[in-house]
């Protein structure tokens, strides 16, 4: 048993650094069916289940400072690559599908939590999973953490999200094929030429800089939330870090190289902190999650078809701007790809700018959910 707070806390990095550097550097396919995230989540669950780690006053506190310190500066650093030029150079087209996406989204959410008559804790996790499909996974434990989501219910969203995502991906890939079918149909007119590009970070790496920054910035973001109480602590937190970010990539900061692994790496670290205090009375609950999150996508998708027909929008825009939104950096470049190697930018970007709506927007629909909750 682990009674010693730093070396639950050195468990935990060495289990989100093992996943992560697996991931990375094999590229199994095995991960685009279960993320790491999950695994690490599911990992750390079952050490606390097997009373691996003692319940005692370090260790929570350990937990607390950790969770409190990790997620603003994580939000901070996951900022920094956001282009506001790049991403509106897009062209109407793409700009008018990843806008219809956001709102669809939001309707599916707001409609299916009325249709399921979502109590308060299937809310405040759907805002989390909204969160998430807005952006990513580190915006879902931004809202979670912001709306006051349980360590249950956070594991509840990961299979939600994990289960759901695949599909999807798998769905959106199918239908690339049939993308001439599609335009014809609802007379797509043609797209803007793009004129934009994402380009990699390259360089030498940064990583105690941008650590020192992302901690001053973490630092600064709880000691203003701390003194100014306009919301509660931690949504005022990740608010300011959010703001931060945003101005930190108008500075040098955004060309630092580094600054997108340090954020995916204190992301995993989140992920298995929140997986160790877990604790699942019951997994009856996981089936009808699955399936609010499943109507989600059908109420989006039926928005999306009837938005291409009215608005003359080709299936490459529409589907990419979804899954930028829904799977995020890691698949729609793939989705982009697979109608033209150009365009691999445009996945890119979208789901790079879902960082900041994913924040924001989730926590806006988590809390017009919970206000619709019974």
């Amino acid at each position: 048993m682990i009674s010693s707070p730093l070396f639950y806390l050195l468990s935990l990095v060495g289990l989100a650094l093992f996943f992560t550097l697996l991931e990375k550097k094999t590229k199994l396919k095995f991960f685009d069916y279960l993320p790491a995230v999950v695994i690490i989540y599911a990992l750390s669950m079952l050490l606390a289940g097997f009373g691996i780690f003692e319940a005692n006053d370090a260790i929570s506190s350990a937990y607390t400072l950790a969770k409190a310190n990790l997620l603003p500066a994580m939000l901070f650093l996951m900022l920094l690559k956001i282009d506001f030029s790049h991403f509106f150079k897009l062209g109407r087209t793409l700009l008018l599908a990843y806008s219809l996406t956001v709102l669809s989204l939001a309707c599916g959410f707001i409609l299916v939590s009325v249709l399921f008559s979502f109590n308060h804790d299937m809310a405040v996790a759907f805002g989390a999973l909204c969160g998430s499909w807005f952006g990513g996974t580190a915006n879902m434990i931004a809202v979670g953490s912001a709306l006051g989501v349980t360590q249950e219910a956070y594991g509840f969203v990961l299979i939600v999200d994990s289960v759901n995502y695949t599909f999807w991906v798998m769905f959106l890939l199918f239908l690339v094929p049939f993308a001439p079918h599609f335009d014809r149909y609802v007379g797509a007119k043609k797209r803007e030429q793009i004129t934009t590009s994402y380009e990699r970070e390259k360089g030498a790496k940064r990583y105690l800089l941008l650590l020192f920054v992302a901690g001053i910035a973490s630092l600064v973001a709880q000691e203003i939330a701390r003194h100014v109480e306009l919301i509660n602590n931690t949504t005022m937190t990740v608010i300011l870090a959010t703001i931060f970010g945003i101005f930190g990539s108008f500075t040098k900061l955004k060309h630092l190289n580094g600054s997108s692994e340090i954020a995916s790496l204190m992301l995993y670290m989140l992920i298995a902190l929140i997986g160790s205090k877990a604790v699942f009375e019951s997994f009856n609950a996981v089936g009808m999650y699955v399936f609010a999150g499943f109507m989600v996508l059908v109420i989006h998708a039926l928005f999306m078809v009837v938005s291409a027909k009215i608005f003359k929008l080709d299936l490459f825009s529409i589907t990419v701007a979804s899954l930028a939104n829904i799977g995020g950096v890691a698949s729609a470049p793939i989705l982009a790809a697979a109608y033209d190697k150009r365009l691999v930018s445009v996945g890119v970007l979208m789901a790079i700018m879902g960082y900041l709506i994913g924040t924001f927007g989730g926590i806006l629909i988590g809390n017009i959910m919970i206000g619709l909750a019974k």
